[in-house]
């Protein structure tokens, strides 16, 4: 997955990211609190806060979003049965109530799940909202032309696999029930403990059903939040947000909602977004990115500068930067080939690739390494910090490779520090010490995803990246190692193609718990258990460094985002 707030562009020297894309790893953020942008002293509300952007916030529509927690800007318009926690660190990664005056109440068995909503919860005009406005929400998310929003709920609801949405199927889903207005039930095919979760995104966003223009929608959704859609121009490229009168602080503990207007524009040079945001001149100074990063060259710059330092941000985010391995290809069907290339990987001179050490950490682990994913240390094939060629070439001459072999690794051309050349060559250099000849492939970044997302054309050796949709093990490991989610004739994220029952019931016995941190120990032990079978080879996890402007107060980033809660800036 790609993180949805993170620029395309990791920058190199910020030119040019949820995974998903995209996302990053750590216990925690090391200075979420930019001082010098005034997040130590008291936030007042007023003024306006803008947002510089270099992608613009397109299908403004709860059901065509893809956003974990919510999303950053669409939160402030949208609220949804839980949110994440709007706090610093790992106390950020967890999941707390929105709409809902609970995180959910499940069955015995975690198929059934009720929530109630908070009393005297309305929209912008003054309407009340009610449980059948979120049903609604969420069956208009499954008509075809409002896709885009997460998969899950068409594979978790009872009969919702067939179901084309409210335009074409009035009778709606009989999975979701509404016994009153501020009761709203779930009924699922098999236990999901961490259905709660999954109700943080923006398809379980209300909607009242007299107010949806469908694919018009998005010009103005109707607010639950503590903004409403003023404008919005270019399909999100201009969007301007005030405050919604309607909205009580009351109802709503997580969303500060300090300024009085914000100011979102979009489509520019991630260069200007970081000369700007540096300058901090005229109405810049009250400004944030929600997707663009500092680039080692600008990091460099910054860091001499203790000013503009105390500006900087940075977080982490569930997100791992890998090698994969398509074990039907030659000679990676071999495990002691796999593991000799684990062995000979120089996580040093990857780091230094991907923007050195202040803008990744090595991972010899496939979940990252926050709590809330079940981190547990492992690293089954000691490279040390620059490889290990000598382990290596004894592994290639057990697999019958005494003289070495050659090999082609597949990369994308895309400048963003992750699956580009420059992650590329750093793998070639370190393999060729160990008797490895490495060819390089690169493609188009369309053209590379279309290649390793499908098993037809999957090749043997390729770099990946994956993001959780949430802080868990479970959307981290399951798309990528559960046998069950091959996808034959579409996008197919199982790249070593792993059907391992043993894997597949552990899956199934973890989301049966609803006990989160039991779940989170089980799935540290999964991770470990597959990583026995070096079908990925863990590489780095990507921090964050973002800039503020000198007048922004009140910085909070979480380790579900990694990047700056919008809903918690002050400009006063």
């Amino acid at each position: 997955m790609r993180h949805p707030s993170v620029s395309r562009a990791r920058v190199a020297a910020t030119s040019a990211g949820l995974v998903l894309a995209l996302g990053a790893a750590a216990c925690g953020p090391e200075d979420n609190d930019a001082k010098g942008a005034g997040g130590d002293s008291t936030p007042h509300k007023g003024g306006t806060l803008t947002v510089l952007n270099s992608e613009a916030q397109t299908d403004f529509d709860p059901a065509r979003l893809y956003t974990s927690g919510g999303g950053n800007v669409p939160s402030l318009v949208f609220r949804t049965l839980t949110t994440r926690n709007r706090e610093n660190g790992a106390a950020g990664s967890k999941v707390v109530p929105d709409l809902a005056t609970d995180t959910g109440r499940p069955n015995k068995d975690a198929t059934v799940w009720t929530y109630t909503l908070k009393k005297g919860l309305k929209y912008e005009d003054g309407t009340a909202i009610t449980s059948a406005d979120i049903k609604y929400g969420i069956e208009r998310s499954f008509a075809a032309e409002l896709s885009g929003g997460a998969p899950y709920l068409r594979d978790w609801l009872v009969g919702a696999a067939d179901y084309q949405g409210p335009y074409k199927d009035k009778k709606g889903l009989s999975a979701i029930e509404t016994p009153d207005s501020r009761t709203i039930v779930f009924h699922l095919n098999k236990p999901e403990g961490e259905f709660p979760y999954l109700a943080t995104q923006t398809q379980f966003t209300p909607v009242p059903k007299a107010k949806d223009t469908g694919t018009k929608y998005e010009e103005h959704p109707v607010s639950s939040g503590p903004y409403r859609v003023v404008s919005n121009e270019n399909d999100g490229e201009h969007l301007v947000l005030e405050r919604n009168t309607h909205w009580s602080a009351a109802t709503d503990s997580e969303r500060k909602a300090y300024p009085d207007k914000i100011d979102v524009r979009s489509g520019l040079d991630s260069s200007v977004i970081n000369q700007r945001l540096s300058a901090s001149q005229g109405a810049d100074a009250a400004a944030v990115t929600t997707d663009t990063n500092l680039g080692p060259a600008e990091l460099a710059k910054v860091s001499g500068d203790k000013k503009l330092a105390a500006r900087v941000g940075t977080g982490h985010f569930g997100y791992t930067n890998y090698i994969a391995f398509n074990p039907t290809v030659k000679p990676f069907n071999n495990v002691k080939v796999r593991q000799a290339i684990s062995y000979a990987i120089d996580r040093s001179s990857v780091v230094n690739a991907a923007g050195g050490s202040a803008l990744a950490e090595s991972a010899t682990t496939f979940l990252p390494n926050q709590k809330s994913f079940g981190y547990t240390p492992y690293d089954l094939f000691p490279a040390g910090a620059t490889g290990n060629a000598a382990k290596a070439k004894e592994l290639l001459s057990e697999a019958g490779y005494k003289n070495g072999l050659t090999v082609t690794l597949t990369h994308s051309n895309a400048k963003d520090f992750e699956t580009s050349p420059e992650i590329a060559t750093a793998i070639q250099d370190a393999l060729k010490k160990a008797g490895i000849t490495v060819k390089l492939q690169g493609l188009e970044d369309n053209d590379y995803r279309d290649k390793i997302h499908s098993v037809k054309t999957e090749p043997g050796f390729f770099l990946a990246h994956w993001g959780a949709d949430w802080p868990s093990g479970g959307p981290f490991l399951a798309p990528i190692f559960d046998g069950r989610q091959i996808v034959k004739n579409g996008a197919n994220f199982n790249n070593g193609l792993l059907n391992d029952k043993s894997v597949n019931d552990e899956i199934d016995a973890i989301n049966k718990l609803t006990d989160l941190d039991a779940a989170a120990k089980r799935w540290g032990a999964l991770d470990k258990k597959i990583g026995e079978q070096a079908l990925t080879v863990p590489l780095f996890h990507p921090v964050y460094k973002r800039l503020v402007g000198s007048d922004i107060k009140n910085v909070v980033i979480s380790d579900w985002t990694g990047v700056l809660d919008i809903s918690q800036v002050a400009v006063k």
